[in-house]
């Protein structure tokens, strides 16, 4: 790429498209393009044909998606494939069709099999059955994945698919139903000790900038009480101080967490050093590299996991929060341990940077600011 290159990041106000929009900036990339939902649709078919005929961008990075938590992937399974396959679907064709010399496709490692081998090589896609909470999630980015292959070995185009672990940063969803386990700590946790410290002002202020089912700061204490307990953040009736935090599942779940700036750093590194070719090339099996060519995508992540237990007790330190866990066992974990093997980004030259204690500091001085959370980064 060049850096006055059209380059066009679909999803730039997303976790993912921000970081990368950012880091694009910080290397003197200055010919970005973006739009907004309300301004482009990638649903819609015609909107993304047009688009792409008006603006023909020469790099494309795909980081439009629907996403969520356990939660939402289980209860918005017809929405989650839907709207991920008509997204891929349009902006990988219509990359095609107008020549884009490199699109960049992000999935996510929940790609992999429930009980695949630990850690996860990029060969274990397709060996086995899917977690079944987030399958119909996965098969979208299972597609787009054979997608972008299929196109650049049936019409010799140049998509690569790179495969994030866990995300977390700036921007992320903080939603307590829709979002994804760390976000969803922070929030509760920092909820937690705002109610037994009784800081309303605290509350009220998070309730305003997200509301929790059309409850906001402007609510009772009485209606914002019960909303709160809805969500697994409730105080105990014998003591006023003493806050309980429910987590889903027994905690003993292991994940892995990658800084979403680390994550956006790595995709550019990608797409600078490397084309489909090159990715060819490192195929040992010249029969498999004629005849079978599969597993192209590239794992994004930092080989180190941690139980959702100890990331709890991680984050209730850092917050400084004097709230009890309920480790609820009667709802599900999920894939008990999903860590990614990184070592074909780490031959390439790429290492991240930050670590889980760093970056969760980073993200909780951004979200206990926001909407002056930008500046806090820098702190």
């Amino acid at each position: 790429m060049q850096k006055d290159s059209r380059i066009y990041i679909a999803g730039h106000r997303g976790l993912v498209g921000s970081a990368i929009l950012e880091n694009l900036r910080s290397r003197g990339y200055g010919n970005l393009i973006t739009r907004t939902h309300s301004e482009l649709d990638l649903t819609v078919e015609s909107a993304v044909s047009e688009f792409f005929e008006i603006e023909k961008p020469e790099y494309v990075f795909l980081a439009a998606a629907k996403v969520g938590g356990i939660v939402a992937n289980n209860d918005y399974r017809a929405d989650f494939i839907y709207e991920n396959l008509m997204i891929q679907n349009h902006v990988i064709h219509q990359s095609f069709r107008n020549k884009v010399r490199k699109l960049m496709f992000l999935g996510s490692t929940c790609i992999y099999p429930k009980n695949a081998p630990q850690p996860m090589k990029e060969e274990y896609l397709l060996t086995d059955v899917l977690e079944y909470t987030n399958e119909p999630y996965a098969i979208a980015k299972i597609a787009g994945i054979k997608m972008c292959e299929s196109y650049n070995l049936q019409y010799g185009t140049n998509f690569i698919s790179v495969m994030p672990t866990n995300l977390y940063g700036p921007q992320d969803n903080f939603d307590l139903k829709n979002s994804h386990v760390l976000p969803a700590l922070i929030r509760k946790i920092h909820l937690g000790k705002a109610l037994a410290e009784r800081n309303w002002d605290v509350i009220r202020r998070d309730l305003n900038i997200r509301p929790v089912a059309s409850v906001t700061g402007k609510n009772s204490n009485s209606e914002i009480l019960e909303v709160l307990s809805q969500h697994g953040i409730s105080s105990s009736s014998r003591s006023d101080s003493a806050v309980s935090v429910e987590i889903w599942g027994t905690g003993k779940a292991m994940r892995e967490f990658l800084w979403s700036q680390d994550m956006a750093d790595a995709c550019v590194f990608i797409m600078e050093n490397l084309d489909f070719e090159d990715i060819l090339a490192r195929h040992e099996d010249e029969e498999s590299k004629k005849n079978q060519v599969r597993n192209t995508h590239i794992n994004i992540g930092t080989g180190e996991d941690i139980t959702i237990k100890d990331l709890a007790f991680l984050i209730r330190e850092i917050v400084d929060a004097p709230v009890n866990f309920y480790f609820n066992s009667e709802k599900p974990d999920g894939t008990l341990k999903k860590l990614t093997d990184p070592s074909k980004l780490h031959n390439l030259g790429w290492q991240h940077q930050v670590k889980l204690e760093q970056g969760i500091r980073k993200v909780y001085n951004w979200y206990s600011k926001e909407p002056a959370g930008e500046q806090a980064l820098n702190v």
